[in-house]
């Protein structure tokens, strides 16, 4: 079920998009006016939701994030080896992790603010793992009986301030440096899954989780061991090789198969 939030009626509201998934252009372009949207009557995520009977064109309504976490999302650094090589660091020997606030998360369309203080800011485009269940202590076996969905994330990072201060908070935490969507899907197979990102229709990156260093259930086992996961809580699962500057007026696509494309353009702050 691909699950969605958007703007109807001056309001936030929930959907589910059916229809036939489009086929995602070389240029990083997709045509979506085959898809619908079943209107729900109340958030699906955490409590029984019914179809209100009303259908909108996908194209035709303004698309929001589809889950603002709860608390946290949990960001997973040089997952890929070919990422940790082309910024000159070692893979990590065990998960590296960091936060992102929830005020970084923004939706599809709207934009990247870029902080005065950096000269240097960088997208990154991960597959997201949405929690579904509380999990602590969890172990691997059972770590997907916790996850809800899945949905494609950009981890936009202040390059520069992230080597100035040597830890991940500012660099990686600004305020819409988490763009999520376009939809939470819930029947997902996360096994070599292809990712890409274009930036103003150039491709940039292409990789698959095929090459995670941990796997999704490694990562949940990892951050359980301390840290505990509330329902809505988000995990970005790292970056494949390809990462770049992005300017204000530029434009970022990033699509995971299954997943549809995000795109939000990029603006000063």
């Amino acid at each position: 079920m691909r699950i969605i939030r958007f703007v109807h009626k001056d309001a936030p509201a929930y959907g589910v998009v059916e229809g036939e998934l489009p086929e995602i252009a070389e240029d990083g372009s997709v045509d979506t006016s085959g898809l619908e949207i079943a209107v729900l009557d109340t958030d699906p995520f955490f409590s029984p939701a019914q179809s209100t009977g009303e259908r909108l064109r996908y194209d035709e309504v303004r698309l929001l994030a589809p889950i603002i976490p709860r608390s946290k999302v949990v960001g997973v650094g040089r997952n890929f080896a070919d990422h940790a090589a082309e910024l000159g660091n070692e893979v990590p020997v065990s998960p590296l992790t960091f936060f992102k606030p929830n005020t970084a998360v923004v939706g599809p369309g709207e934009p990247v603010r870029l902080p005065a203080i950096s000269e240097n800011v960088s997208y990154e485009a991960e597959l997201a793992v949405v929690i579904g269940r509380v999990a602590k202590g969890v172990p691997a076996e059972k770590a997907y009986e916790h996850v809800l969905g899945y949905v494609a994330a950009n981890d936009v990072t202040l390059r520069d301030i992230q080597q100035q201060d040597k830890q991940w908070s500012r660099a990686k935490g600004f305020d819409t440096s988490c763009p999520l969507g376009p939809w939470i899907e819930t029947e997902f197979d996360p096994e070599a899954v292809r990712i890409r990102s274009w930036v103003d229709g150039e491709l940039r990156q292409d990789g698959s989780t095929e090459d995670f260093v941990f796997d999704i259930p490694a990562l949940i086992e990892h951050i359980t061991e301390t840290i505990t996961l509330l329902p809505g809580d988000v995990i970005l699962t790292g970056t494949p090789a390809g990462v770049g500057r992005i300017e204000s007026g530029s434009s970022v696509s990033i699509a995971i198969d299954g997943l549809g494309l995000l795109v939000n353009p990029v603006m000063d702050a």
